[in-house]
């Protein structure tokens, strides 16, 4: 998984992603409904990994009231979408990749939303979250299952390599006890498929997967442009893009395969999962 590639895109997201970034607000709010459920407030020491512009990050702060919070990106920009934030003695911001960046030691509660599905290796990064955690510690997420977007995958045939809840518990379990697992499908309309790839490119979605297009070409943005082409370029990244052929044939399976109504489709697949540290 290019992990450079993925944080230019929800880079270049940052001013558009709060606006069409309501899925993942929804599931923001009922991650934190959950936590107040099984965590009691104030949490003394939080670490939010892939904490993006802040949605999931105010709601943690205002909800847990944490003695430390301290937030964490793929992405050094969005330390600018927590300026608010980060204005607060309690909250700090560690840019890097979750996966392999230096956190602290004996936290109360680690937790992420809708971040999960970038990682190369969730497995190892439960083993190294138990690790991190005190003895009575929390691990909850947010992230998303093999559903997610399968409108893009099938016309496509490539999408991340996302995990059953299944999947998430069975390698959880080694480390933690689940205390709650919960999935469920959104699913959002849109006018056109031009729609669809617009949202996904203005929540930096677009593309990161090294998505195939429907000639069989590989692609890293789906709305492509020169500017994207030189940019790939700059960055030794393939340089296949869509056709205007490719789109339209984009356009016309989609259209075909998942209209409903006077709309199309695009399917969002949450998983919400709660776990406690095992006892040694």
């Amino acid at each position: 998984m290019n992990k450079q590639l993925i944080a230019e895109r929800f880079s270049k997201a940052i001013t558009t992603y709060p606006r069409e970034a309501n899925v993942q607000r929804q599931i923001a709010d009922k991650m934190i409904r959950l936590l107040a459920k099984h965590i009691s407030s104030p949490c003394s020491k939080v670490i939010e990994f892939g904490c993006g512009t802040g949605i999931y990050s105010r709601m943690l702060l205002q909800t847990l009231r944490p003695e430390e919070l301290l937030l964490n990106d793929l992405c050094p920009d969005m330390k600018y979408c927590c300026e608010d934030l980060l204005e607060k003695k309690q909250v700090s911001f560690l840019p890097g990749d979750a996966e392999t960046v230096s956190f602290p030691a004996e936290s109360t509660l680690i937790t992420s939303c809708s971040a999960l599905q970038w990682f190369e290796s969730p497995e190892n990064f439960f083993e190294r979250c138990n690790t991190l955690l005190d003895n009575q510690g929390y691990f909850a997420f947010s992230t998303f299952g093999k559903e997610n977007m399968k409108e893009i995958r099938e016309l496509t045939g490539n999408g991340l390599p996302y995990r059953s809840r299944e999947e998430l518990e069975a390698a959880l379990s080694l480390h933690f006890d689940i205390l709650y697992s919960e999935e469920e499908l959104i699913p959002l309309s849109f006018e056109d498929p031009i729609k669809v790839l617009y949202h996904l490119k203005q929540t930096g979605v677009n593309g990161l997967s090294t998505q195939s297009s429907p000639a069989g070409k590989q692609e890293n943005d789906l709305c492509s442009s020169d500017d994207n082409s030189k940019n790939n370029s700059k960055n030794n990244l393939p340089q296949q893009q869509w056709t205007r052929r490719d789109l339209q044939l984009f356009c016309e399976r989609y259209t075909q395969e998942f209209t409903l109504g006077t709309s199309v489709s695009l399917t969002y697949h949450p998983i919400y999962i709660i776990a406690k540290k095992k006892k040694v």
